[in-house]
């Protein structure tokens, strides 16, 4: 029995940390957060990769108060981005698309690696 309460006392005391964890956390859902991260995931109009968030063009700088402009009218990140690629392209976006061809730049690495780890299996075996 006294396993039992102990165990018990260990849940509530696992259970009342994670709420803690969870109401202390910082809000990743305020405007400053959402901008700073799209803004990272954008790339510069008339820059050479790199994103909105560290380039001074004047593209740049209009794309900044663009997802600025669209988070505090209460736009959903996917809208914005969607709005930003309609506007100036897939290519927009500093991590390829996950649908269409863009998957061929996420599978194809992926394929390389097994084929690599693969091959050294294979020779391994042959030592």
């Amino acid at each position: 029995m006294k396993v039992l309460r102990s165990f018990s006392l260990w849940c509530v005391v696992l259970v009342a940390v994670a709420a803690l964890a969870v109401a202390l956390r910082p809000s990743a859902s305020s405007a400053a957060n959402r901008i700073a991260h799209l803004e990272t995931l954008v790339r510069c109009p008339s820059c050479d990769d790199l994103s909105v968030a560290v380039s001074n063009a004047t593209s740049a700088i209009a794309v900044r108060h663009e997802i600025a402009q669209k988070v505090h009218a209460g736009e959903s990140d996917d809208k914005i981005l969607t709005s930003l690629e309609d506007v100036y392209g897939t290519s927009i976006l500093l991590s390829p698309p996950t649908s269409g061809l863009g998957v061929l730049l996420w599978i194809v690495p992926l394929l390389g690696v097994l084929l690599l780890i693969a091959s050294a299996l294979r020779l391994a075996r042959r030592r």
